[in-house]
């Protein structure tokens, strides 16, 4: 079977089995996909870096060093992504000899590596922002969860509402109250520069901005199966020059820049003479005369200069080395709080999810991908703008607007691909503070309408908030909380009647404390052998 008719189907194939899952994942308001599903996401390099999973980072590294970039172009779900707005870009284009816009252009190492030392440095001193911004994941969970669910939702509310004009009620209405302005305006400019880099220079993004990209492709120039182009049979035609959109082949040169490739395949199968191959071909092996005169690897500056020298292999070892010696350094730095910040917290904080243990280790592990929020059945996790400063930018944070933290749910932990939210068990989850209630009496409507009410302690899980009298001879009652019982799960603070400011309200633990969990009412077993009257 020729090559060119396996290789790029296999990618391919390979893709989907990917990005379908993820897609679904994302965008499932109706939880019909399983939890499990959220085991693909562990593959991510940056959430496996902030959550000190090094071993996938090492699984990962051997892919590459064997493979190439096949991360970019097979578990990367903002890679497949790109290559899916490059497909429906090329809808209704002829294609015809030339028509293609892909050239090859001289890689933009300097932004590339100065951007990535700047993020790397920025990262071990605990400032993941920039990373942040420019990971490829988090963006397409962004776009995910704030544009492409809405609009499922939207979809979905349309056929219920003409679906149940004719007695059909497959469907139901569906309302979705976590859609912020925030989280539309970072999702939107996420897909903007998905699209506007991908129309201009295909895989521009991958190979310039993105942290992810830079690093495999420190690995990637000394993968052993590579793409490489026979001399003998190539005539030069520029197909897979004008099919490659990593912008990576160099026809004039007969050369092919590893360090920007991304597997995608598409040379081999555009090309017509079946003069470039994906094949074995290791960096350190002795050349031979009939390699020799095939092709020169992609590291090859000039035709004249050896193939492979002493300063290739001192640039591979280095190379190495400082992989090596940064990984743990910012997967340390991620894993504790940073002694460089400063230490004056604003007087508000948000509150963050049970199992996140504190606001500045939630900051450094978080990816700001939503897809916590995108699964939280309470719909009580909300994407923040700046209201929290920049450093909590995008990131989720619990708002008991209409809603409160399940007592007996751990979703947001389970389906956290970087251990930002953590918990061991649901007993874990319910001894958790995060956070402690805070009784306005001024505002109370016992107070201002010299009405009852008591709906804050019948919604009390743990009975952090009880009723006392009022005043002496009322028969009013007015609620007083408990701060070693309560664990901040909002349920009082979201039934409150009290518009505009709440009487009461869960002030955030920027430490999450531990609390003893109640004691169970006991059940009496009683035999019941009649009526009861």
């Amino acid at each position: 079977m020729k090559q060119a008719n396996y290789l790029k189907g296999l990618r391919v194939l390979l893709a989907i089995l990917f990005f379908i899952p993820i897609l679904f994942f994302f965008v499932d308001f109706r939880v019909l996909m399983p939890v499990s599903v959220h085991s693909l996401l562990h593959l991510q390099i940056v959430p496996a870096i902030l959550g000190g999973m090094l071993g996938i980072l090492l699984l990962q590294f051997i892919l590459v060093l064997v493979f190439g970039r096949i991360y970019c172009s097979v578990i990367c779900p903002a890679g497949v992504f790109q290559d899916i707005i490059n497909r429906l870009f090329c809808i209704g284009k002829k294609k015809k000899k030339g028509s293609r816009r892909f050239a090859y252009r001289k890689p933009m190492n300097y932004l590339r590596y100065i951007l990535f030392g700047l993020i790397a440095a920025l990262a071990v001193f605990g400032f993941i922002e920039l990373l942040l911004a420019l990971d490829p994941y988090s963006n397409f969970g962004r776009i995910a969860s704030n544009l492409f669910r809405p609009t499922v939702v939207w979809i979905n509310n349309i056929l219920a509402g003409l679906l149940a004009k004719v007695d059909n009620y497959t469907l139901f209405h569906v309302s979705l109250t976590t859609a912020t302005t925030a989280g539309l305006i970072g999702g939107g400019i996420a897909l903007a520069v998905f699209i506007v880099m991908t129309i201009m220079r295909g895989r521009l993004f991958c190979n310039t901005l993105c942290p992810v990209g830079a690093l495999l492709s420190l690995v990637s120039r000394y993968s052993l199966f590579r793409i490489s182009i026979d001399r003998e049979k190539c005539i030069s035609c520029k197909l897979c020059e004008q099919s490659c959109k990593a912008e990576a082949i160099n026809v004039k040169d007969l050369s092919i820049d590893n360090s920007r490739c991304v597997d995608c395949f598409n040379c081999v199968s555009s090309c017509k003479k079946d003069s470039i191959h994906y094949r074995f071909k290791p960096v350190f092996k002795k050349e031979t005369e009939d390699i020799k005169k095939e092709a020169p690897i992609a590291d090859t500056l000039t035709p004249n200069k050896p193939a492979v020298s002493s300063n290739t292999r001192r640039r591979f070892l280095a190379t190495g080395a400082t992989i090596a010696a940064t990984l743990p350094a910012v997967s340390a730095a991620a894993r504790s709080r940073n002694r460089f910040r400063g230490s004056k917290e604003k007087d508000v904080n948000p509150v963050t999810p049970p199992g996140s243990i504190s606001l500045e280790r939630f900051k450094d592990k978080c990816t700001g991908c939503h897809l916590c929020v995108v699964h939280c059945p309470s719909q009580v996790l909300y994407p923040t703008g700046l209201q929290f400063g920049l450093g909590y930018a995008l990131k989720p944070h619990m708002a008991y607007i209409d809603s409160y933290c399940n007592y007996e749910c751990t979703v947001c932990a389970d389906v956290c691909p970087n251990q930002a939210i953590k918990l061991t068990s649901l007993d874990d989850k319910k001894t958790t503070q995060v956070g402690i209630a805070e009784f306005f009496l001024e505002r109370c409507i016992v107070e201002t309408e010299n009405t009852d009410c008591g709906a804050c302690s019948e919604h009390c899980p743990t009975q952090a908030v009880h009723m006392e009298l009022y005043k002496e001879g009322s028969t009013l009652t007015v609620p007083v909380v408990e701060p070693e019982l309560c664990v901040g799960c909002g349920g009082c603070e979201s039934i409150c009647p009290v518009r505009p400011d709440r009487a009461i309200i869960i002030k955030s633990n920027v430490v999450h404390q531990r609390v003893e969990k109640p004691a169970e009412e006991e059940v009496l077993d009683i035999e019941v052998d009649d009526f009861g009257f």
